[in-house]
């Protein structure tokens, strides 16, 4: 879920944190420049862990900055095989759902859709509101829209793709209790 990415990026050091050292300057303008924000195949970036090499400084004509390409290692989130309480984009497709699943009208949300997995002549409902148990199937990172309607969703960077067709995935109902009727 955590892990360490190596990345080379050419930054602009402005002359007013120039005062301070140089690896610490730099630190200061990666974490503005990268923090909380999401790099395509690599995930969401949580810190700077450390700066393996810093070369230039270079000043460009017309510029008070110094320039320089820094190799750094970041401490990046992208979620593996693991289940997620926090994020939202996150999309179970049908094929993706036990087999056999079908969709069944929401009685009580007229356009909804809930679906039914049947295990022998048990049903078991998967509406969406329960806490679930999933696994990843993919990470994409859609670009980024030029326009959106005013109707739609906000723009996702991350979305990650799920599967509940494997034993112990599904909603956490489903499985409690599963435990104790073994013993």
């Amino acid at each position: 879920m955590f892990y360490l990415s190596r990345i080379e990026h050419t930054l602009r050091v402005p002359p007013d944190i120039l005062s301070r050292p140089l690896t610490e300057a730099i630190k200061v303008e990666l974490e503005k420049l990268f923090l909380d924000k999401v790099i395509a195949n690599l995930g969401l970036c949580i810190s700077v862990y450390d700066i393996i090499s810093i070369e230039g400084g270079f000043i460009f004509p017309g510029d008070g900055a110094a320039t320089y390409t820094a190799v750094f290692t970041m401490i990046m989130f992208r979620p593996f095989v693991v289940t997620l309480g926090f994020f939202e984009d996150i999309y179970i497709p049908a094929n993706f759902l036990p087999d056999p699943s079908r969709p069944e009208p929401d009685p009580r949300k007229r356009d909804r859709v809930t679906w039914i997995w049947e295990f022998g002549e048990q049903k078991y409902v998967i509406d969406g509101e329960d806490e679930i148990r999933f696994q990843v199937h993919s990470v994409n990172y859609p670009p980024i829209p030029v326009e959106q309607p005013k109707e739609s969703k906000p723009f996702a960077p991350m979305v990650i793709t799920g599967s509940l067709d494997c034993d112990g995935l599904g909603p956490v109902s489903w499985w409690d209790g599963a435990d104790e009727s073994e013993e």
